[in-house]
């Protein structure tokens, strides 16, 4: 018998199975969709408020105007005073007191273009608040305080034209002057037409004269190498321009130009003898009379109210609080009257019409502590310059 080195069993092939699972295919989740940024819902949502604010304040502002009305015997108004700045009466004194003597300031340079957020400009806002003040039975005097160096011909002469037909006619309420720190050309023509005028001892004051700048930069121009090329109907349709030689400008151009500044200047003098005359008129042996060698003084130069008060250009030296009490008298309150002052209000649509202005109302300004005017060339000024 045949044996083998190993015994072996034989061993059935094993059989495949009967069922196979695939494992699980796992799919990638979709893909999100980009999720939309909601500032301006934020925005709108904050529209909307302010706008519901708006609508409630100027609602609740109508009714109490209307109640107003009925309570406040002799205030009048109309649709004429709601066109314009927007003011709100504030109190600056209250005295428990019926009568009431309104403040306005000017201060800064005095210009016609726009001053505020709203739009409106040093003038339109002085004739709301004169005519606010006319408006209201219990306003018995108006206080103007000035704090300015002067500024355009155009607007200096308007606002003295406010101040004067304010005074006028038979319902005329008085202006008491009060001069702070200066009064300077422009800033007096303004002020001549008020009744009383009270200056203190180191206001600077006066200036009464007239400027008028120009530039000429032709060698400039010539040493670049840049030629003017100018077309004109007339020989002095140019007049003032800088691009011209010397040896171009009509001999008579300069007369010409002195004729306006003198022209302007007469109705400077004017408006002092005329304002002043009234006032002391008015004010008999109270007030000053102008003296017989004040335009001497009338150079351009500016004097302290010491002086001013001996040339006969302000009435008293004082501060505001001799303002207050010298238009409590005038006024014959018979008492302290509270003070008053007409302040602009802004609302939403001032903030709509800042976002819908020009970008030259954003420029960037640098702060050098002290307020420049920018002269434009060839226009006419009541300004001082401080050296």
């Amino acid at each position: 018998m045949e044996t083998t080195p190993f015994s072996q069993e034989a061993v059935p092939p094993s059989s495949p199975p009967t069922s196979f699972t695939p494992p699980p295919v796992i799919a990638p989740p979709p893909p999100t969709k980009p999720r939309r940024g909601r500032g301006w819902m934020v925005f709108a949502i904050i529209l909307l408020v302010l706008l519901g604010f708006s609508l409630l304040g100027n609602f609740a502002q109508a009714i109490s105007h209307a109640i107003g009305g009925g309570l406040n015997r002799g205030f009048k108004t109309g649709s004429a005073r709601d066109i314009g700045p927007k003011l709100e009466e504030c109190v600056l004194e209250d005295n428990d007191a019926r009568a009431k003597i309104a403040v306005i300031k000017v201060d800064g340079i005095i210009t016609s273009h726009e001053a505020d957020p709203a739009g409106n400009s040093m003038v339109d806002v002085i004739k709301a608040q004169l005519d606010r003040a006319k408006d209201d039975a219990r306003v018995k005097a108006v206080i103007l305080k000035v704090d300015s160096p002067g500024g355009e011909v155009m607007a200096s002469d308007q606002i003295n034209k406010l101040f004067a037909k304010f005074q006028g006619g038979p319902d005329g309420k008085p202006v008491i002057c009060s001069m702070g720190s200066l009064a300077a050309s422009g800033g007096y023509y303004i002020s001549a037409p008020s009744r009383w005028i009270v200056a203190d001892d180191l206001t600077l004051t006066a200036s009464i004269g007239v400027i008028m700048e120009g530039l000429n930069y032709r060698g400039l121009m010539d040493k670049i190498g840049v030629a003017p090329d100018v077309y004109k109907s007339g020989i002095h349709k140019d007049m003032l321009s800088g691009m011209r030689e010397t040896n171009e400008i009509p001999a008579d151009e300069h007369q010409l130009v002195q004729d306006l500044i003198m022209e302007t200047y007469g109705q400077f003098t004017n408006i002092v003898a005329e304002g002043r005359g009234a006032a002391h008129e008015k004010n008999k042996n109270e007030g000053r009379a102008l003296a017989s060698d004040w335009t001497k003084y009338a150079d351009g130069r500016v004097v302290s109210g010491t002086k001013a008060l001996q040339l006969g250009l302000v009435d008293e030296l004082g501060d505001f609080d001799a303002a207050v009490d010298r238009a409590e008298k005038i006024a014959n309150s018979g008492r302290k009257a509270n003070l008053i002052e007409y302040r602009e209000r802004y609302d939403l649509s001032n903030f709509l019409s800042m976002l819908g202005q020009s970008s030259k109302s954003h420029d960037i300004k640098l702060d050098l502590g002290m307020d420049i005017p920018k002269l434009q060339a060839g226009a006419l000024y009541f300004l001082w310059q401080a050296p």
